[in-house]
């Protein structure tokens, strides 16, 4: 095919990929962190609008979310203003989309610069049949953007390097600027690309000395001012609109980058079904988590670049591939080697897989070119046709829950259930959410309604006036009052997803994704917990232990309960009725922290010391 018809037939395809992006992205949930981001651009607003004055943007303790740019999100918040968008987050949902897109045709004309339109149309087809960035795409606001900036700032820093830093190239520059703010105005560690830039400058400085035996210092001093420019006129820009960079411009951002370096909010994991706290697991939760949700077709790819890597890095282009892997490689090896605090699977290191897509594109485009034979290109083709089933077939049969995506190294998502985290940013819901909407229409059900979550869900039934909404954590669900409850699945300790314990009792409804309920919807038997929980937090003892033993009777798969329940005992100086329920806390839940606690201290009062530090120990 000639160029110029793969040039039509690439841009045909872009266009079709875009359409389908942002039809898509109307089916999406809300994501996790998504109602806090929103929450705190509505202050970004507020501050910007009344000159300063509002300082809510810049006074967050609970949601440390003063240190994030997220320039995205902010600029969503002002179309929404602006527009009177009702549809808020339908809208932040198009805007995904059309970011993720972005990303996508950036990494394509990079594999374009590199090998040329076939490489740009399986890039593509690569990030199209990638359902983890697909899934992310439809509602992150956050880390699909910065996969776009990083991506983005990678090219042009390289494009500017492959000639020379000189000044007059005019997309190129601004270009560069506008990914560097980008990154920068999203989140702090932005600044890496800072750091790249100055890396190339330097390198190629380097390269010159060591090949022209002197030091060129027109173009050095051209050079060290272009980098200036470039740096200063991005990192000012990047902090425009983020409050808490602009009360200290030179000062904030640096101090936001080292406090995000060291996040100290722990959280539970599922790695190879055990419960981790988030800054815990083991050294390699990053790679093993890429390795099983990454589409095999794409590691074939990488392969193929491996075994003919002599071939594709021509010396000329040789620091541009080399310098793209270290891209990938620098980030990666760093927070490996600093232990930091991971949770989500890899989704906060979004933003490296398109160069990954970039290098497997290139490789398997390498590959086809390396059979000779019109047969052995006909079974090429077979084999990656048939290794594109896997995660595409996924996609269409789990719309629009593509992120919860797993290869067949771990058997898909139904071999994944149990041992790795599958939901975890609570997209199912909305499913679950419509259906029990459903069910109270036909019910004809006009009375006031309690609807509570493991995660706030209160949006999907805004036109819904009759129902009033509870948070609750999953293993204190009964505790508080309500009539239905959405559940999703994350965060929920591996022994329910694998005991059969999950979805709870009472559950009249259940999201299935490759077979398996990643939520549910419950119909509470009843409120007795949440009665007992009141005369708890009140002190009476005597009448919670008396309302949980009831509750109990429809809840006998809740080990809070009756951890609960031996609480009471103990506060009652009831001990061994207090270790029975204990016990049964225990026997539906082994590793339940609280119950393991109390086991502890019991028998430290009781004077076992050496029972009483097991426990604990355990």
């Amino acid at each position: 095919m000639k160029d110029n018809h793969l040039k039509i037939l690439f841009y045909i395809l872009a266009c079709i990929l875009l359409a389908g992006m942002l039809f898509v992205s109307r089916d999406a949930g809300i994501s996790g962190d998504e109602k806090v981001h929103y929450e705190h651009s509505e202050k970004v607003y507020d501050y910007f609008m009344s000159m300063g004055k509002d300082q809510d943007a810049i006074n967050t303790p609970e949601t440390h979310l003063q240190y994030y740019g997220q320039l995205p999100d902010n600029i969503a918040a002002f179309f929404i203003h602006w527009f009177e968008i009702e549809d808020i987050y339908g809208f932040r949902h198009l805007f995904s989309a059309f970011l993720g897109w972005l990303a996508i045709f950036v990494s394509a004309l990079f594999a374009r610069w590199l090998k040329g339109y076939w490489t740009a149309i399986i890039t593509l087809i690569l990030f199209a049949v990638s359902p983890r960035f697909m899934g992310h795409a439809q509602n992150n606001l956050k880390d699909i953007p910065f996969a776009l900036a990083y991506i983005a700032g990678v090219f042009y820093i390289l494009k500017l390097t492959y000639i020379n830093f000189k000044s007059e190239t005019f997309f190129t520059i601004p270009l560069l600027v506008a990914s560097i703010a980008l990154s920068i105005g999203i989140r702090a560690g932005g600044i890496i690309l800072l750091f790249y830039l100055v890396l190339a400058a330097f390198l190629c400085f380097m390269i010159d000395l060591a090949n022209k035996k002197k030091i060129l210092w027109k173009k050095l001093k051209r050079t060290i001012l272009l980098v200036f420019i470039i740096s200063l006129s991005s990192y000012l820009v990047g902090i425009l609109l983020w409050p808490y960079a602009l009360q200290n411009p030179f000062v904030n951002p640096w101090k936001s980058a080292i406090l995000m370096t060291n996040f100290t909010t722990s959280i539970q994991q599922l790695f190879e079904g055990k419960f981790f706290w988030s800054e815990y697991h083991p050294w390699y939760y990053l790679p093993k988590y890429m390795l099983i949700t990454i589409p095999v077709i794409v590691f074939l790819g990488l392969a193929s670049f491996i075994v003919f890597s002599k071939k594709i890095i021509e010396p000329r282009l040789k620091f541009i591939y080399y310098f793209l892997f270290f891209t990938f490689l620098f980030p990666v090896l760093l927070v490996i080697i600093l232990g930091s605090n991971l949770y989500g699977a890899w989704r906060h290191f979004i933003f490296v897989y398109p160069v990954l897509v970039i290098l497997a594109s290139v490789g398997l485009y390498e590959l086809f070119l390396r059979m000779n034979k019109t047969m052995w290109k006909a079974i090429v083709v077979a084999g990656l046709v048939i290794l594109v089933q896997h995660p595409f077939s996924f996609m269409i049969k789990s719309h629009p829950y593509y992120y919860l995506y797993y290869n067949q190294f771990v058997g898909g998502l139904k071999g994944a259930y149990g041992s790795y985290e599958t939901d975890y940013y609570y997209a199912t819901l909305k499913s679950g959410a419509e259906w029990l909407k459903t069910q109270l229409k036909e019910d004809d059900i006009n009375d006031r309604v309690v609807v509570g979550s493991n995660f706030p869900v209160d949006w999907y039934f805004r036109d819904m006036e009759n129902i009033d909404f509870v948070y609750f954590r999953y293993n204190e669900r009964n505790e508080k009052a309500w009539d239905y409850a959405l559940i999703g699945n994350s965060y929920i300790d591996p022994i329910h997803l694998n005991n059969g314990t999950f979805p709870p009792e009472g559950t009249i409804h259940e999201i299935l994704v490759d077979e398996v309920p990643v939520s549910v919807v419950v119909k509470k038997k009843n409120n007795l917990a949440a009665e007992a929980s009141g005369a708890y937090d009140m002190g009476d003892y005597n009448t919670a232990e008396l309302l949980y033993k009831k509750a109990v009777v429809d809840y006998q798969q809740d080990e809070y309960l009756y951890y609960k329940l031996g609480k009471c005992l103990n506060l009652l100086n009831q001990n061994e009725d207090a270790l029975s329920y204990i016990g049964q806390s225990i026997a539906i839940n082994p590793t339940y922290e609280p119950s393991l606690f109390l086991l502890g201290t019991i028998n430290k009062e009781k004077g076992d010391l050496v029972e009483a530090k097991n426990i604990l120990k355990k």
